[in-house]
């Protein structure tokens, strides 16, 4: 090997800048539809076979491309978006570096073919060929990916299987649908039309397109606004707390209409719900941000996902104003999580969404089951009628409950001193290592739902579900599909009873969306029992009696590693006789 310093090939410079751009099927669709968009099209067809591997063609009805510039289209750096710096300062466009085309077709076999609008003659221009030649074709341009990588062997081979490969893909053009409203889009995956959006150009149209792409659940859940000052623009939809996910898959954020993933906006809009979201859970959002191209750079990252705001603290104090002032408009009783049903007096069931119980408990049950008591709040320390605490010298570990603290903290006496457990983490592991133990053995056991509930759900979220129907009924749920856009639960885990059906499933179901396949659920099965744990477990705020106290100390003195919740938290911490003293300045 030489140390002379040399020019390099120019096949070569595309592959390595197709390293940047190209790391998968769905980093083709993102670029060539970019260029659609940045064509002025208003349709958008793409059409894939095995997930984008074997081939991939994107056609529009856009301004198309000249006979001249075919050529130069297929050469780097080479583009019709800018020309000086200016024109990069303010970018207006989705691409403009010229890199996508030439790039991509370093690493496949790509044929071009353009008609520019208004032209008489269509042109065909194959990557191997630099001679265009004459072909019918509407107005408009298509381009053809057939075999990605295949002279990159080793970057083949970090190529997943068709089905991921795809759901990426597809995952790309719905945010991209939600981008444009303006522009109608088309995919079909071997054959089979997998989504189709027509132009949406009022609220209306663009909600029913939302609806289509997220589901209806979160257009029935969301609020819809529009806010400027200062020069920015904002406006969207925002899911109201009680719809929050356990994951953050549903977050879009378009800055002039690029999808983009930034810490600064990120931040800001936590901070907007810091106050009426339980931790852990993360909002739902469709937000569209505008301002002048010249306050935000766009050249900062190669596959353009991220963005530099010049006036960083004004957008980011904009961001959380605006929906700070949004979410503090509703009505309180949808910032809250809702009541428990009310139980039926006569045979003591639940009426929706719970298992089928015959007998009404308002007790805490130890060994398997919390029976969530009413919702009463408490203001302050609550003590049940007092008991006595045995002093027969051989005090359980973690003692004997004497109050409750504002609904959250249970205070205990033991042996050392002053015990405070958090009602909530401690018991979401006690569900947790019980789930766990039952997933082990014979899998979780359900109970019927005395009322099925229905739940609304995007298209990807039904088929993700019945795709993976033998793993939720070995999680102890029973789900069937009941529309295109709906699902039904006929049963649920019996060690959550008294857990809401509709909040699970779509806690389950954004899992699954992060997750995909069956197999990477299976290996990441701690998250998802982590999941359904939180929503077994009594909630802030739920008043206890002194015995219910007790059957919870004695159940995580009984379970492994209950020291912590899983999340992380602490829940329970112990102060000794030793330790109130001195904050006391108490001598012994």
């Amino acid at each position: 090997m030489t140390h002379r310093i040399h020019a390099l090939p120019s096949q070569l410079i595309n592959q390595i800048a197709a390293g940047e751009v190209v790391e998968r099927p769905a980093s083709v669709i993102k670029e060539l539809v970019e260029n659609s968009l940045d064509a002025d099209a208003t349709q958008i067809e793409v059409d894939v076979v095995q997930g984008g591997i074997k081939r991939m063609r994107v056609r529009d009805d856009g301004l198309g491309i000249s006979r001249d510039d075919l050529p130069l289209a297929l050469s780097r750096h080479a583009t019709s978006k800018v020309a000086s710096l200016e024109d990069l300062e303010g970018i207006r466009s989705m691409g403009f570096r010229g890199e996508a085309l030439p790039s991509i077709a370093s690493v496949s076999r790509l044929t071009l073919l353009s008609r520019e609008r208004g032209a008489d003659q269509a042109w065909k221009l194959d990557g191997e060929d630099p001679d265009p030649a004459p072909v019918a074709h509407p107005e408009g341009t298509t381009v053809e990916v057939l075999d990605l990588f295949y002279n990159t062997p080793a970057r083949r081979k970090f190529l997943k299987t068709d089905k991921t490969e795809f759901r990426h893909l597809e995952q790309v053009l719905r945010r991209l649908a939600l981008a444009r409203f303006d522009v109608a889009f088309k995919l079909q995956h071997n054959g089979k039309l997998v989504f189709s959006a027509s132009q949406a150009n009022d609220v209306r149209e663009r909600e029913a397109r939302i609806a289509d792409l997220l589901g209806q659940g979160f257009i029935d859940n969301s609020l819809r606004f529009e806010q400027e000052a200062a020069g920015l623009r904002l406006s969207g939809w925002i899911g109201l707390p009680t719809f929050s996910r356990s994951q953050a898959d549903m977050q879009y954020f378009f800055v002039n209409g690029r999808m983009v993933r930034d810490k600064l906006v990120s931040h800001a809009i936590r901070q907007a719900y810091q106050d009426v979201l339980y931790h852990g859970r993360h909002p739902a959002f469709v937000l569209y941000l505008e301002l002048a191209p010249q306050l935000v750079d766009v050249n900062v990252h190669p596959t353009k996902h991220e963005v530099r705001f010049r006036e960083g603290r004004l957008v980011h104090d904009y961001l959380f104003h605006s929906l700070h002032q949004v979410l503090a408009d509703v009505r309180p009783g949808d910032l809250v999580v809702p009541p428990e049903p009310s139980r039926q007096a006569s045979t003591g069931a639940v009426t929706t969404g719970r298992p089928l119980v015959r007998e009404s408990a308002q007790s805490y049950q130890p060994a398997f089951h919390w029976q969530m008591p009413g919702a009463a709040t408490a203001p302050g320390p609550v003590r049940s009628p007092p008991a006595p605490i045995p002093d027969d010298g051989e005090s359980p570990a973690l003692g004997y409950a004497l109050a409750q603290l504002h609904g959250v903290y249970i205070l205990a006496q033991n042996a050392v001193g002053l015990l405070i457990v958090d009602m909530h983490a401690a018991h979401e592991r006690i569900t947790y290592e019980r789930l766990k133990q039952s997933l082990d053995s014979q899998g979780i056991r359900s109970q019927t739902l005395l009322v099925p509930v229905s739940v609304r759900v995007s298209l990807r979220e039904v088929q993700l579900a019945m795709e993976n129907r033998e793993l939720l009924k070995e999680l102890g749920l029973e789900i069937n599909q009941l529309d295109t856009d709906a699902l039904v639960v006929r049963a649920m885990p019996a060690l959550l009873e008294g857990a809401d059906a509709e909040i699970l499933v779509r806690d389950l179901l954004s899992d699954l969306v992060t997750h995909g396949s069956s197999g990477r659920i299976r290996a990441a099965i701690d998250e998802v029992l982590s999941t359904m744990a939180c929503h077994g477990s009594v909630r802030a705020n739920r008043r206890l009696a002194l015995e219910e106290m007790n059957a919870l100390l004695r159940d995580i003195e009984n379970t492994e590693r209950s020291g912590q919740c899983n999340h992380g938290r602490l829940t329970w911490t112990q102060l000794s006789m030793a330790e109130l003293d001195k904050l006391f300045l108490r001598g012994r």
